[in-house]
């Protein structure tokens, strides 16, 4: 059958891997502070100290690394706002190459801080480099997506959080004393991530543009024609998926305002749906126990360092097994199993931390659950909240719906990270119940409303939500079931 045929070409898996670069670099900037974070902060305080000839207050030096960690997340949700701008102006795959010299800026910004003698400048790196963060993680998948053939679509999309946690183990590696988290070369560490941010530079601009954005958006039909010839290799493989594009194309109109993609009908149920899984996602625990695991372990364990690189290693290899699992299991049971194991892990670390103090012997439980947890969210909620907005919504609500995406992932990552540590002060270890919720409210959501898009054409699954006052649920075998 050729539809169950791969499609796989060199072309195709060069312009993915050349794509997900960006999101390797992000991962690195999120990893390689955690471990460091002291050595930072005295850098800090000595600069503070040439200036005024006095030591910054402790709770002003909490308050600026603070600062430092999460404007980062804060610059993201600026720049998820001019995702549609660049995706629709300039193509899915130019736009990344644009945005990638943001990534240069807040790179060079970053590791020139210290030869600056200026704090300033590395928050103000991370500033820029949050922009980049914004922008790329909603371009990324909106390229793999549009690039890729449907039976492959949420495996290659997923390869955007399978780089991402890798660059984020490669940090935490590079952040360690024994490497480069130290007082001398803690700038150059900061510096790395430009060798990925070159090397796309030197192999996108050879990779087809996305045929979507060519012939739906643009109109460009010799182009798009030629763009899939690049990427399938065989002739009938392209009539075929051309055909299909085309009446995307037929159902969809030029362009949609940011206005109209509030108020149309068809676009209120998928709104919804990706507000509800990308909260859920978010606001479940997971990055504040990768943002705060080397300070949550530190108080129970001598090598904390080496366990939060336990972290990053369950992060990657849960990632690479949702990988594998994508187009098998499809996104409702791998999202609805992520949900319910992180409320079962967060309920279980609430029992944990409470009788911690009674029986010392449990912390190394509480570790398990802790990479349980991890991968449950790498399992399904993490990859799948970044792409399946680009399944959702038709080529002229795609660029938005990505942007949106962008929005509810960093925003709910930068809230996270500024309420999690006095959060963690006023509730103790019943924090975790509020994380519990969270996923609870997301798998009963996710398990009432969302549908099944693995393996079906994106025309086929805007066609559930077109002129609908709701969503037909059970219309199509298969939609709304695990079979």
């Amino acid at each position: 059958m050729a539809s169950k045929e791969s499609h796989l070409t060199a072309t195709l898996l060069v312009s993915i891997l050349a794509a997900v670069l960006g999101s390797l670099q992000i991962g690195y900037h999120t990893g390689n502070v955690n471990a460091p974070a002291k050595i930072i902060e005295e850098f800090f305080n000595h600069t503070w100290r040439a200036r005024h000839n006095e030591s910054m207050p402790d709770h002003s030096l909490t308050l600026l690394w603070s600062l430092s960690v999460s404007i980062k997340d804060f610059g993201a949700l600026l720049g998820s706002l001019g995702v549609k701008y660049l995706a629709d102006s300039y193509g899915r795959r130019n736009s990344i190459l644009i945005v990638n010299f943001l990534s240069v800026v807040g790179a060079c910004l970053m590791s020139t801080s210290k030869v600056s003698e200026s704090f300033e400048v590395l928050i103000l790196g991370r500033l820029v480099f949050g922009l980049f963060c914004g922008l790329v993680m909603s371009l990324n998948p909106l390229y793999i997506q549009e690039v890729s053939p449907t039976n492959l679509r949420g495996a290659f999309a997923t390869l955007n959080q399978v780089s991402f946690a890798l660059g984020i183990l490669l940090g935490m590696v590079a952040g360690l004393e024994t490497v480069l988290g130290t007082e001398h070369n803690w700038a150059m560490m900061l510096s790395l991530s430009l060798i990925p941010a070159m090397a796309q530079y030197l192999v996108l601009p050879f990779c087809p543009e996305s045929p979507r954005y060519l012939l739906i958006t643009r109109g460009e039909e010799s182009k798009a024609e030629a763009a899939l010839l690049r990427l399938r290799g065989g002739t009938d493989k392209v009539l075929t998926e051309l055909e299909e594009m085309k009446e995307e194309a037929a159902h969809s109109q030029t362009g949609v305002t940011i206005q109209e993609f509030f108020k149309k009908q068809r676009y209120k149920q998928p709104i919804i749906i990706v507000l509800i899984i990308n909260l859920g996602s978010q606001l479940s625990g997971f990055n504040a126990i990768i943002n705060y695991s080397t300070r949550m372990f530190q108080a129970k364990f001598d090598q904390a360092k080496y366990l939060t690189l336990g972290v990053g290693a369950v992060n990657v290899t849960f990632t690479l097994v949702a990988f594998f699992l994508m187009e098998r299991a499809g996104r409702r049971r791998l999202l609805l199993t992520g949900f319910i194991s992180i409320a079962v892990c967060t309920l279980l670390m609430t029992i944990v931390e409470s009788v911690l103090h009674l029986v010392p012997e449990l912390r190394s439980l509480q570790v398990l659950l802790v990479f349980c947890l991890i991968s449950a969210y790498e399992l399904g909620p993490g990859p799948i909240s970044w792409f399946i907005a680009a399944e959702l919504f038709d080529q002229p609500g795609r660029p938005i719906a990505m942007a949106f995406t962008s929005m509810l992932n960093w925003g709910g990552k930068f809230v996270l990270a500024l309420v999690f540590p006095p959060l963690l002060k006023v509730c103790g270890a019943y924090v975790y119940l509020l994380f519990m919720t969270v996923a609870l409210l997301a798998f009963t959501f996710t398990w009432i409303r969302l549908p099944e898009t693995k393996g079906r054409t994106f025309d086929d699954i805007a066609e559930e939500f077109r002129g609908a006052e709701g969503i037909p649920l059970n219309n199509k075998t298969g939609f709304n079931t695990f079979t």
